[in-house]
């Protein structure tokens, strides 16, 4: 393999005392849901917010006197914008950034706020990362590829190290897949332990299934994913290497799937987790099978905080604590307070109403509710619906 367990124990003594060493916390919701121990590794309070410090230090540090001097290029959604951006400001090398246009606007402040110059340039990660290519072919930059580059790979899997030391018995990590690189290390850490490592992206941004099923990597059409973290199209290279020598198991999980585990953090775990550091959760609670103890690595905690509510309204949505249903009522003063006093009765609390007065399957005396009832979860959803039904009302989930 280009990277082993050696690679990645020289990373680590190089941060040693630049990154902090992330605490590891049990969930008991997720040890009983799984029939064994889970522990949560907790990069998402890393400097920066995210592993990526780690890879971007490493790659930095072994720069020659010339090269730092040519200053460094990089490009990405968010996370190692800022981790490239800390590092080169901890190393006193200049640094530029390519984001995409639509980056999240807090990831891109934050960017600018560790000292890069920021350049918003293309749709995808893929446009930025090519821009950025450019600028370091035009100018002399080293480019710091966010994860196809072994000292990137050695740099994320010292987070494995620190895993094996908090969690000794530890059987399974669960690792979040983009590009491959912090995947690639983590396996590359434990090559010679009996650990597996369970690999989990986003089914909007699968690229790579179909890579491992072709022996090299291929490029994914058509992402689509809230978890902008691991919306790579195209796994890297070394990391390809690494995660198809070691036989790593690749799993895809679902935008609902991704909703429930950022809305089971926060109201399980007390965490703030981006759609991408959640991934891992979202496959335990997906159903996907683990030995345990196992280890979920939240990769990161930078999410834009208008994101995160649109996110948790879905979660919430996801979870079977929104009920949506249409109502038919006679269309006569009292009516809608009729109903209303029934949701009151059954426990439901209403979140929205509007009418609809001109539906065409609507008679002339009638008028048709829309509303949304936040509810105690699933069952709860079911005994309200059951008793509007016993009450007379015409009732219709959406």
């Amino acid at each position: 393999m280009t990277v082993g367990p050696a690679e990645v124990a020289a990373a680590a003594r190089l941060l040693d005392g630049v990154v902090n060493r992330t605490p590891v916390v049990a969930s008991r919701a997720l040890s009983e849901r799984v029939g064994g121990p889970v522990l949560l590794k907790c990069e998402n309070l890393q400097r920066a917010g995210s592993f990526k410090i780690r890879g971007a230090y490493v790659r930095m540090s072994r720069l020659s006197a010339e090269e730092k001097a040519r200053g460094v290029v990089a490009a990405s959604a968010g996370n190692h914008a800022q981790g490239v951006a800390l590092a080169a400001s901890l190393l006193g090398v200049r640094s530029t950034v390519f984001m995409p246009v639509g980056a999240a606007l807090p990831k891109v402040a934050a960017t600018g706020d560790y000292g890069a110059e920021v350049r918003l340039v293309g749709a995808t990660l893929d446009e930025s990362l090519a821009a950025a290519a450019v600028f370091a072919e035009e100018t002399g930059a080293v480019l710091i590829h966010p994860y196809d580059h072994a000292d990137v790979v050695a740099g994320q899997g010292s987070l494995a190290l620190e895993v094996l030391e908090q969690v000794p018995d530890v059987r399974t990590i669960l690792v979040p897949v983009g590009g491959g690189g912090l995947v690639a290390g983590v396996a590359a850490a434990v090559a010679d332990r009996d650990v597996a490592v369970v690999g989990v992206q986003a089914a909007g941004a699968a690229a790579w299934p179909g890579s491992l099923a072709q022996g090299r990597p291929v490029p994914a059409t058509g992402l689509s994913t809230m978890a902008d973290g691991i919306a790579v199209g195209c796994p890297g290279q070394v990391p390809f290497e690494v995660v198809a020598e070691r036989g790593v198991r690749i799993e895809a999980v679902s935008e609902e799937d991704l909703s429930r585990a950022l809305l089971h953090l926060a109201e399980r775990s007390k965490l703030v987790v981006e759609p991408a550091g959640a991934a891992g959760v979202a496959a335990l609670l997906a159903g996907v099978e683990v030995a345990t103890p196992a280890v979920v690595v939240l990769s990161g905690g930078n999410i834009d905080p208008i994101l995160l509510l649109r996110v948790v309204r879905h979660g919430l949505a996801s979870a079977g604590r929104y009920l949506q249903m249409s109502v038919r009522l006679a269309d006569r003063p009292g009516a809608l307070a009729a109903l209303m006093t029934e949701l009151a009765a059954s426990g439901g609390n209403v979140m929205h109403v509007s009418h609809v007065r001109t539906a065409v399957d609507l008679a002339v005396d009638e008028v048709e509710i829309e509303v949304q009832v936040e509810t105690r979860g699933p069952a709860h959803c079911a005994e309200v619906v059951e008793r509007l039904r016993a009450a007379g009302y015409r009732v219709r989930e959406d």
